[in-house]
């Protein structure tokens, strides 16, 4: 038992710093711009169906957990987790090679835009955390935590694809490739 704990405490010093840093490092990147690099305009559409498929693959893992297909579940949500560290590589080379798209919408649709926008961003940070923990309670053996976590954790993560797929759907006519 005590080394469980301590395997936790363990766990959950590594989630804090990763935490921390991803959304950092995120930033400081974003302002980067590499010199002499062509544009990696075809990245966005790649990064959204990723976050598509992500959203689709979440609610087949809650489908296959909720009909005792454990093995399934946990293929899914790592496959999820994989899925979204390359949505991140990708998002971090486009930005790192493109400026940035201002979104050209007017009116109310504008202030949806901006709100679904924020909403995704920030969520997308609170998601890191919530992700990594749930993971590992998961593999700490820990499931009655495990399965409390997840019940916060999965509708963060189902709303962080879906919103990044309508934020790319409302903000791909105003790309400039």
């Amino acid at each position: 038992m005590q080394g469980s704990v301590e395997n936790e405490k363990k766990f959950n010093r590594l989630i804090a710093i990763v935490s921390v840093v991803i959304p950092i490092v995120v930033a400081i990147l974003f302002g980067v711009k590499l010199p002499n690099v062509e544009p990696l305009s075809f990245l966005p559409p790649i990064y959204a169906t990723i976050n598509g498929l992500t959203a689709v693959l979440l609610l087949v893992a809650v489908w296959a957990i909720k009909n005792g297909n454990e093995k399934l579940h946990q293929n899914l949500m790592t496959t999820n987790i994989v899925l979204s560290l390359l949505f991140l590589v990708m998002y971090i080379a486009y930005h790192m090679t493109s400026d940035s798209t201002s979104y050209g919408g007017e009116g109310a649709i504008k202030y949806v835009y901006y709100f679904i926008l924020i909403t995704h961003i920030v969520l997308s940070i609170a998601l890191i955390p919530l992700v990594l923990r749930t993971y590992a309670k998961a593999y700490l053996k820990k499931f009655e935590e495990h399965r409390a976590l997840a019940k916060y954790t999965f509708p963060v993560w189902l709303y962080v694809a879906v919103t990044g797929v309508v934020v790319y759907l409302m903000i791909s006519p105003y790309y400039a490739y």
